[in-house]
C-alpha cells in the first residue's frame, strides 16, 4: 500500500472542493485548479478531509495512488496559500525590470536585453534591498507552473562555476571551482 496515498488531505475552510468524476475542482482565494484523475480512482470526502481511493492493487494503480494524492494536496495548498520561487541576480550590471504585468526584461551581460513573457497565472515582483542581490519573486497557485517558469528564467543565465555570477535560486548553494594555479611547474 502507498503510504502517501493513504494519507487524507486536509481541506481548509477557505477552499471548496467539488468532485464530478473524473474531474476534481479546487477553488480557493488564490485561484481555481482542475485535476483529471485516472479511470477508476474515486474520492471520499468527510469531516473536512479528502481520501483518494484506488480501484485495485495492480502495479499501475499503486504507482499512481501516491502521485495523485500529492497533486491533490498541491492543488489545495496552492489555492489557499499559493507557491513562490525566488531567483537572485548575481553580477555587476545584471538587472531585471517588469514591463506591464507579464513581461520581464532582463539585462544579463549579453549584447541585448532578454524579454521573458510570463505565462498566465504567474505574478512576478522585483525586490531590491540595500546590500542584497536583486531578487525576482514568482508567485502562483500552481506548483508545477511556478517551478517550470523559474527553471526557464534561470536557464537564461545559469550560475558561472568560477565566479558564481548569473541567475540562481535564493536557497541554491553554488560550489565554486578553483581557477588557474599560477606558477605551478615553473623552474
Amino acid at each position: 500500500m502507498s503510504r502517501v496515498g493513504k494519507k487524507p488531505v486536509a481541506i481548509p475552510p477557505s477552499v471548496k472542493v467539488s468532485w464530478e468524476p473524473p474531474v476534481l475542482t479546487v477553488q480557493g482565494p488564490k485561484g481555481t485548479q482542475k485535476l483529471t484523475l485516472p479511470e477508476g480512482f474515486s474520492i471520499s470526502q468527510n469531516n473536512g478531509h479528502l481520501v483518494l481511493v484506488r480501484p485495485s492493487d495492480d502495479k499501475r494503480a499503486r504507482a499512481l495512488h501516491g502521485t495523485y494524492r500529492a497533486l491533490i494536496q498541491n492543488a489545495v495548498i496552492g489555492t489557499s496559500q499559493g507557491f513562490q520561487k525566488v531567483l537572485e541576480l548575481v553580477g555587476i550590471g545584471y538587472k531585471a525590470e517588469l514591463k506591464g504585468s507579464n513581461v520581464l526584461l532582463l539585462t544579463l551581460g549579453y549584447s541585448h536585453d532578454v524579454a521573458f513573457v510570463l505565462p498566465e497565472g504567474i505574478k512576478a515582483q522585483i525586490v531590491q534591498e540595500r546590500g542584497q542581490n536583486l531578487q525576482i519573486v514568482l508567485e502562483s497557485s500552481d506548483k508545477q507552473l511556478v517551478g517550470q517558469v523559474a527553471a526557464m528564467i534561470r536557464s537564461l543565465r545559469p550560475p558561472d562555476p568560477y565566479k558564481g555570477k548569473g541567475l540562481r535560486y535564493s536557497d541554491e548553494v553554488i560550489i565554486l571551482k578553483a581557477g588557474k594555479a599560477k606558477g605551478k611547474g615553473k623552474k
